[in-house]
Protein backbone atom coordinates (compact mmCIF):
# COMPACT_ATOMS: atom_id res chain seq x y z
CA UNK A 1 0.00 0.00 0.00
CA UNK A 2 1.24 3.46 -0.61
CA UNK A 3 0.40 7.09 -1.39
CA UNK A 4 -0.44 7.35 -5.15
CA UNK A 5 1.01 10.36 -7.27
CA UNK A 6 -1.13 12.23 -9.89
CA UNK A 7 -0.94 11.94 -13.48
CA UNK A 8 -1.95 14.73 -15.06
CA UNK A 9 -2.66 15.73 -18.48
CA UNK A 10 0.55 17.89 -19.96
CA UNK A 11 -0.34 22.03 -19.88
CA UNK A 12 0.95 22.18 -23.61
CA UNK A 13 -0.46 20.06 -25.89
CA UNK A 14 1.16 18.00 -28.83
CA UNK A 15 0.49 17.42 -31.73
CA UNK A 16 0.33 13.54 -33.12
CA UNK A 17 2.54 13.49 -35.51
CA UNK A 18 5.03 14.78 -33.16
CA UNK A 19 4.94 11.51 -31.66
CA UNK A 20 4.96 10.14 -34.73
CA UNK A 21 1.68 9.39 -35.62
CA UNK A 22 1.03 10.11 -39.17
CA UNK A 23 -2.35 11.14 -40.87
CA UNK A 24 -5.58 12.18 -39.88
CA UNK A 25 -6.67 11.17 -36.16
CA UNK A 26 -9.65 8.83 -36.82
CA UNK A 27 -8.83 7.99 -40.30
CA UNK A 28 -8.34 4.31 -41.44
CA UNK A 29 -4.83 5.28 -42.14
CA UNK A 30 -4.12 6.96 -38.74
CA UNK A 31 -5.36 3.79 -36.72
CA UNK A 32 -3.64 1.36 -39.36
CA UNK A 33 -0.60 2.68 -37.90
CA UNK A 34 -1.45 3.73 -34.23
CA UNK A 35 0.40 2.46 -31.35
CA UNK A 36 0.26 3.70 -28.28
CA UNK A 37 1.60 4.72 -25.58
CA UNK A 38 3.96 7.17 -28.01
CA UNK A 39 6.23 9.55 -26.13
CA UNK A 40 7.78 12.63 -26.13
CA UNK A 41 10.71 14.17 -23.77
CA UNK A 42 9.14 16.62 -21.57
CA UNK A 43 11.39 19.51 -20.11
CA UNK A 44 11.55 18.43 -16.89
CA UNK A 45 13.10 15.95 -17.72
CA UNK A 46 10.59 13.06 -17.91
CA UNK A 47 7.77 12.30 -20.90
CA UNK A 48 4.47 13.30 -21.97
CA UNK A 49 2.83 9.60 -22.93
CA UNK A 50 0.04 9.67 -25.33
CA UNK A 51 -2.66 7.07 -25.05
CA UNK A 52 -5.07 6.47 -27.61
CA UNK A 53 -8.84 4.60 -27.87
CA UNK A 54 -10.77 4.25 -31.03
CA UNK A 55 -14.58 5.12 -28.74
CA UNK A 56 -16.21 5.17 -26.89
CA UNK A 57 -15.76 6.81 -24.37
CA UNK A 58 -12.73 5.97 -21.83
CA UNK A 59 -10.23 6.71 -18.77
CA UNK A 60 -7.01 5.38 -18.39
CA UNK A 61 -6.54 3.73 -15.18
CA UNK A 62 -3.18 2.97 -13.95
CA UNK A 63 -2.31 0.50 -11.10
CA UNK A 64 -0.89 2.67 -8.19
CA UNK A 65 0.80 5.46 -9.98
CA UNK A 66 -2.05 7.56 -10.49
CA UNK A 67 -5.78 8.75 -10.49
CA UNK A 68 -7.84 7.29 -13.88
CA UNK A 69 -7.71 9.68 -16.50
CA UNK A 70 -9.89 10.53 -18.53
CA UNK A 71 -9.59 10.39 -22.42
CA UNK A 72 -10.72 13.67 -24.77
CA UNK A 73 -12.64 13.07 -28.04
CA UNK A 74 -10.95 14.60 -31.43
CA UNK A 75 -13.35 16.93 -33.01
CA UNK A 76 -16.17 14.65 -33.82
CA UNK A 77 -14.02 11.35 -34.89
CA UNK A 78 -13.83 8.20 -33.11
CA UNK A 79 -10.62 8.78 -32.02
CA UNK A 80 -10.40 9.82 -27.95
CA UNK A 81 -6.98 10.69 -26.45
CA UNK A 82 -4.78 11.93 -23.54
CA UNK A 83 -1.42 13.18 -22.72
CA UNK A 84 -0.27 12.44 -19.24
CA UNK A 85 2.93 13.63 -17.93
CA UNK A 86 5.26 11.01 -16.56
CA UNK A 87 8.20 10.82 -14.76
CA UNK A 88 11.73 9.88 -15.90
CA UNK A 89 12.05 5.92 -15.38
CA UNK A 90 8.83 4.74 -15.18
CA UNK A 91 6.86 1.22 -15.90
CA UNK A 92 3.25 0.97 -14.52
CA UNK A 93 0.66 -1.32 -15.27
CA UNK A 94 -2.83 0.32 -16.92
CA UNK A 95 -6.36 -0.84 -18.18
CA UNK A 96 -8.96 1.45 -20.13
CA UNK A 97 -11.65 1.98 -18.33
CA UNK A 98 -15.32 2.46 -20.02
CA UNK A 99 -18.54 2.16 -18.87
CA UNK A 100 -19.02 -1.71 -19.78
CA UNK A 101 -15.84 -3.15 -17.90
CA UNK A 102 -12.56 -2.50 -18.14
CA UNK A 103 -9.78 -3.79 -20.92
CA UNK A 104 -6.09 -3.99 -22.13
CA UNK A 105 -5.07 -1.03 -24.75
CA UNK A 106 -5.90 -2.97 -28.13
CA UNK A 107 -3.36 -0.09 -29.88
CA UNK A 108 -0.32 -1.96 -26.76
CA UNK A 109 1.58 -5.26 -27.64
CA UNK A 110 2.49 -5.16 -24.56
CA UNK A 111 -0.01 -6.65 -21.97
CA UNK A 112 -0.57 -8.60 -18.63
CA UNK A 113 -3.18 -10.82 -18.50
CA UNK A 114 -6.44 -10.55 -20.55
CA UNK A 115 -7.94 -6.81 -19.36
CA UNK A 116 -3.99 -5.05 -18.58
CA UNK A 117 -1.68 -3.53 -20.58
CA UNK A 118 2.20 -2.09 -19.46
CA UNK A 119 3.29 0.96 -20.28
CA UNK A 120 7.14 1.95 -19.81
CA UNK A 121 9.03 5.50 -20.78
CA UNK A 122 11.81 5.04 -23.50
CA UNK A 123 14.41 5.02 -20.23
CA UNK A 124 13.57 2.36 -18.43
CA UNK A 125 15.56 -0.36 -18.42
CA UNK A 126 14.61 -3.91 -20.64
CA UNK A 127 13.02 -7.01 -18.63
CA UNK A 128 14.83 -9.58 -20.42
CA UNK A 129 12.84 -13.23 -20.42
CA UNK A 130 9.64 -11.73 -19.94
CA UNK A 131 7.21 -11.75 -23.53
CA UNK A 132 5.30 -9.37 -24.60
CA UNK A 133 1.16 -10.64 -24.03
CA UNK A 134 -2.03 -9.96 -26.11
CA UNK A 135 -4.80 -10.02 -24.45
CA UNK A 136 -6.02 -12.97 -26.33
CA UNK A 137 -3.19 -15.05 -25.47
CA UNK A 138 -3.74 -17.96 -23.18
CA UNK A 139 -0.89 -18.55 -20.88
CA UNK A 140 0.96 -21.47 -20.29
CA UNK A 141 0.11 -23.60 -17.09
CA UNK A 142 2.27 -26.48 -15.00
CA UNK A 143 0.54 -29.74 -15.26
CA UNK A 144 1.02 -30.67 -11.91
CA UNK A 145 -1.75 -29.24 -9.50
CA UNK A 146 -1.97 -29.82 -6.18
CA UNK A 147 -5.39 -29.92 -3.92
CA UNK A 148 -4.38 -28.59 -0.60
CA UNK A 149 -6.95 -28.53 1.96
CA UNK A 150 -5.13 -26.99 4.71
CA UNK A 151 -6.40 -27.78 8.34
CA UNK A 152 -3.92 -25.15 9.74
CA UNK A 153 -5.27 -22.29 7.58
CA UNK A 154 -9.02 -24.03 6.70
CA UNK A 155 -10.42 -24.18 3.39
CA UNK A 156 -9.06 -25.23 -0.24
CA UNK A 157 -6.70 -24.12 -2.64
CA UNK A 158 -4.76 -25.26 -5.93
CA UNK A 159 -1.05 -24.69 -5.57
CA UNK A 160 0.45 -25.53 -9.27
CA UNK A 161 4.16 -27.11 -9.18
CA UNK A 162 6.47 -26.72 -12.37
CA UNK A 163 10.04 -27.88 -12.01
CA UNK A 164 12.18 -25.57 -14.35
CA UNK A 165 15.26 -26.95 -15.94
CA UNK A 166 14.83 -30.58 -14.82
CA UNK A 167 13.64 -28.85 -10.86
CA UNK A 168 16.23 -28.12 -8.09
CA UNK A 169 15.59 -25.47 -5.10
CA UNK A 170 11.87 -25.04 -4.37
CA UNK A 171 10.94 -21.08 -5.06
CA UNK A 172 7.81 -20.46 -3.42
CA UNK A 173 5.99 -17.77 -5.25
CA UNK A 174 3.11 -15.88 -3.11
CA UNK A 175 0.20 -14.63 -4.89
CA UNK A 176 1.07 -17.03 -6.87
CA UNK A 177 -2.10 -17.20 -9.46
CA UNK A 178 -1.12 -13.00 -10.16
CA UNK A 179 2.37 -14.71 -11.14
CA UNK A 180 0.29 -17.33 -13.39
CA UNK A 181 -2.13 -15.60 -15.17
CA UNK A 182 -1.35 -11.80 -14.97
CA UNK A 183 2.89 -12.34 -15.67
CA UNK A 184 3.89 -15.32 -16.94
CA UNK A 185 6.71 -16.00 -14.33
CA UNK A 186 7.25 -19.75 -15.44
CA UNK A 187 8.21 -18.43 -19.05
CA UNK A 188 10.29 -15.86 -17.40
CA UNK A 189 11.98 -18.61 -15.25
CA UNK A 190 12.71 -21.11 -18.31
CA UNK A 191 14.36 -18.82 -20.15
CA UNK A 192 16.34 -17.49 -17.54
CA UNK A 193 17.20 -21.10 -16.68
CA UNK A 194 18.09 -21.63 -20.15
CA UNK A 195 20.35 -18.61 -20.62
CA UNK A 196 22.13 -19.77 -17.80
CA UNK A 197 21.29 -16.90 -15.74
CA UNK A 198 19.84 -19.42 -12.69
CA UNK A 199 20.30 -22.69 -11.85
CA UNK A 200 17.49 -24.78 -12.31
CA UNK A 201 14.34 -24.64 -9.65
CA UNK A 202 11.27 -25.46 -8.85
CA UNK A 203 8.69 -23.08 -8.76
CA UNK A 204 5.49 -23.67 -6.25
CA UNK A 205 2.77 -21.17 -7.16
CA UNK A 206 0.81 -20.32 -3.88
CA UNK A 207 -2.50 -18.43 -4.10
CA UNK A 208 -3.21 -15.79 -1.88
CA UNK A 209 -5.81 -16.62 0.68
CA UNK A 210 -6.86 -13.60 3.01
CA UNK A 211 -3.90 -11.92 2.66
CA UNK A 212 -4.28 -9.34 5.50
CA UNK A 213 -4.46 -12.33 7.74
CA UNK A 214 -2.61 -14.65 5.73
CA UNK A 215 0.57 -12.20 5.30
CA UNK A 216 0.96 -10.48 8.27
CA UNK A 217 3.41 -11.71 11.16
CA UNK A 218 1.86 -14.17 12.05
CA UNK A 219 2.99 -17.94 12.15
CA UNK A 220 -0.01 -20.04 10.89
CA UNK A 221 0.79 -19.60 7.17
CA UNK A 222 4.15 -20.90 7.53
CA UNK A 223 3.57 -23.67 9.64
CA UNK A 224 1.26 -24.83 7.40
CA UNK A 225 4.00 -24.18 4.66
CA UNK A 226 6.34 -26.69 6.29
CA UNK A 227 4.20 -29.22 8.32
CA UNK A 228 1.37 -29.29 5.30
CA UNK A 229 2.33 -28.30 1.92
CA UNK A 230 5.88 -28.68 1.59
CA UNK A 231 5.12 -32.52 2.39
CA UNK A 232 3.08 -32.41 -0.72
CA UNK A 233 5.29 -31.16 -3.03
CA UNK A 234 7.95 -33.83 -2.14
CA UNK A 235 4.96 -36.25 -2.65
CA UNK A 236 4.21 -35.23 -5.84
CA UNK A 237 7.01 -36.62 -7.93
CA UNK A 238 7.87 -33.71 -9.32
CA UNK A 239 11.61 -33.35 -8.70
CA UNK A 240 12.70 -30.33 -6.19
CA UNK A 241 14.99 -30.08 -3.17
CA UNK A 242 12.67 -28.46 -0.57
CA UNK A 243 15.84 -28.41 1.63
CA UNK A 244 16.97 -25.04 -0.33
CA UNK A 245 13.65 -23.11 0.11
CA UNK A 246 13.59 -19.48 -1.31
CA UNK A 247 10.36 -17.43 -0.89
CA UNK A 248 9.78 -14.52 -2.94
CA UNK A 249 6.70 -11.84 -2.25
CA UNK A 250 5.40 -8.54 -3.16
CA UNK A 251 3.66 -5.88 -1.29
CA UNK A 252 2.33 -7.87 1.97
CA UNK A 253 3.67 -10.68 0.48
CA UNK A 254 7.16 -9.44 0.74
CA UNK A 255 6.66 -8.67 4.21
CA UNK A 256 5.48 -12.06 4.40
CA UNK A 257 8.32 -13.49 3.50
CA UNK A 258 11.48 -11.82 5.29
CA UNK A 259 8.72 -12.66 8.48
CA UNK A 260 9.50 -16.41 8.03
CA UNK A 261 12.91 -16.07 7.51
CA UNK A 262 13.10 -14.48 11.13
CA UNK A 263 10.74 -16.93 13.09
CA UNK A 264 11.50 -19.90 10.65
CA UNK A 265 14.92 -19.98 10.07
CA UNK A 266 15.53 -23.41 9.53
CA UNK A 267 12.81 -23.51 6.98
CA UNK A 268 14.12 -20.52 4.29
CA UNK A 269 17.54 -19.76 3.16
CA UNK A 270 16.62 -17.18 0.48
CA UNK A 271 14.46 -14.02 0.68
CA UNK A 272 13.58 -11.92 -2.60
CA UNK A 273 10.85 -8.85 -1.60
CA UNK A 274 9.59 -6.10 -3.57
CA UNK A 275 8.21 -3.36 -2.24
CA UNK A 276 7.65 -5.23 0.87
CA UNK A 277 4.98 -3.53 3.28
CA UNK A 278 7.41 -3.05 6.38
CA UNK A 279 5.36 0.08 7.56
CA UNK A 280 3.25 -3.42 9.05
CA UNK A 281 2.14 -2.95 12.82
CA UNK A 282 -0.45 -5.08 14.52
CA UNK A 283 -3.33 -3.10 13.63
CA UNK A 284 -1.74 -0.89 11.06
CA UNK A 285 -4.00 -1.52 8.34
CA UNK A 286 -7.11 0.09 9.96
CA UNK A 287 -5.27 2.97 10.29
CA UNK A 288 -6.67 6.46 8.11
CA UNK A 289 -2.81 6.23 7.51
CA UNK A 290 -0.94 2.90 8.20
CA UNK A 291 2.42 4.42 6.50
CA UNK A 292 2.75 6.96 9.07
CA UNK A 293 3.52 4.62 11.93
CA UNK A 294 7.27 3.71 13.71
CA UNK A 295 9.76 3.46 10.41
CA UNK A 296 10.13 -0.39 9.92
CA UNK A 297 7.02 -1.47 11.56
CA UNK A 298 6.84 -4.86 13.05
CA UNK A 299 9.89 -6.34 11.36
CA UNK A 300 12.16 -3.79 12.51
CA UNK A 301 10.68 -4.22 16.05
CA UNK A 302 11.80 -7.63 15.63
CA UNK A 303 15.79 -7.66 14.48
CA UNK A 304 16.30 -4.83 17.16
CA UNK A 305 15.66 -7.70 19.81
CA UNK A 306 18.86 -9.40 18.16
CA UNK A 307 17.75 -11.70 15.80
CA UNK A 308 20.93 -13.50 13.91
CA UNK A 309 20.23 -13.71 9.96
CA UNK A 310 23.46 -15.38 9.81
CA UNK A 311 23.51 -17.35 6.29
CA UNK A 312 20.76 -15.95 4.87
CA UNK A 313 20.32 -14.36 1.63
CA UNK A 314 17.80 -11.63 1.28
CA UNK A 315 17.54 -9.37 -1.76
CA UNK A 316 15.48 -6.48 -1.19
CA UNK A 317 13.72 -4.50 -4.05
CA UNK A 318 11.48 -1.25 -3.87
CA UNK A 319 10.43 1.23 -6.34
CA UNK A 320 12.09 4.39 -6.58
CA UNK A 321 8.71 6.61 -7.08
CA UNK A 322 7.35 4.81 -3.70
CA UNK A 323 8.71 7.81 -1.72
CA UNK A 324 6.74 7.02 1.30
CA UNK A 325 7.93 3.24 1.02
CA UNK A 326 11.67 4.12 0.80
CA UNK A 327 11.71 4.78 4.78
CA UNK A 328 10.08 1.64 5.90
CA UNK A 329 12.15 -0.49 3.32
CA UNK A 330 15.79 1.73 4.28
CA UNK A 331 15.08 0.68 8.36
CA UNK A 332 14.53 -3.31 7.18
CA UNK A 333 17.15 -3.10 4.62
CA UNK A 334 19.96 -1.91 7.30
CA UNK A 335 19.17 -3.78 10.32
CA UNK A 336 19.04 -6.93 8.34
CA UNK A 337 23.01 -6.65 6.94
CA UNK A 338 23.58 -5.82 10.95
CA UNK A 339 22.02 -9.01 11.93
CA UNK A 340 24.40 -10.90 9.68
CA UNK A 341 22.49 -11.81 6.55
CA UNK A 342 23.97 -11.29 3.08
CA UNK A 343 22.20 -7.99 1.72
CA UNK A 344 21.23 -7.33 -1.66
CA UNK A 345 19.35 -3.83 -1.94
CA UNK A 346 18.14 -2.35 -5.42
CA UNK A 347 15.64 0.23 -6.66
CA UNK A 348 13.45 -0.36 -9.93
CA UNK A 349 11.60 2.23 -12.37
CA UNK A 350 8.32 1.93 -11.00
CA UNK A 351 5.76 2.87 -8.41
CA UNK A 352 3.77 -0.15 -6.08
CA UNK A 353 3.08 -2.10 -9.75
CA UNK A 354 4.05 -5.97 -10.62
CA UNK A 355 4.65 -4.40 -13.95
CA UNK A 356 7.66 -3.18 -12.23
CA UNK A 357 8.76 -6.14 -10.01
CA UNK A 358 8.98 -8.63 -12.45
CA UNK A 359 12.78 -8.00 -13.57
CA UNK A 360 13.66 -7.68 -9.74
CA UNK A 361 11.79 -11.28 -9.09
CA UNK A 362 14.03 -13.20 -12.05
CA UNK A 363 17.10 -11.28 -10.27
CA UNK A 364 16.67 -11.52 -7.26
CA UNK A 365 15.68 -15.49 -6.67
CA UNK A 366 18.88 -15.98 -9.02
CA UNK A 367 21.05 -13.75 -6.60
CA UNK A 368 19.23 -15.67 -3.28
CA UNK A 369 20.09 -18.92 -4.73
CA UNK A 370 24.13 -17.36 -5.87
CA UNK A 371 23.71 -17.11 -8.67
CA UNK A 372 23.47 -13.59 -10.28
CA UNK A 373 21.60 -12.88 -12.96
CA UNK A 374 22.28 -9.34 -14.92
Amino acid sequence: MTGSASGTTAGTEHTFTEFGLPGEPGAEAFWATARTPAYLRAEDGGWVALFLRRGPAASVGFESWSDPVPLRRWADTDCWYAQVRMPARLRVTYRLLTEDGAYADPLNPAGAGGDRSVAATPDTPAQPHWPDIGADDVLPLPRTRLRWASERLGGRRTVRVHPVGGGGPVVLLLDGDDWLYLHPAMTAFEAAVAEGGMPPVTLVFLPAGDRRAEFGCDPGLWEAVRDELLPLVAESGVPADPGRLVVAGQSLGGLSAMYAALEFPDLVSGVACQSASFWWTPGAMDLPDPLAGPVGGAVAARLREGADLTGLRVAFDVGEHETRMLPHCEQVETLAARAGASVRVSRSPSEHDRAGWRHALLRDVAWALDRPLP
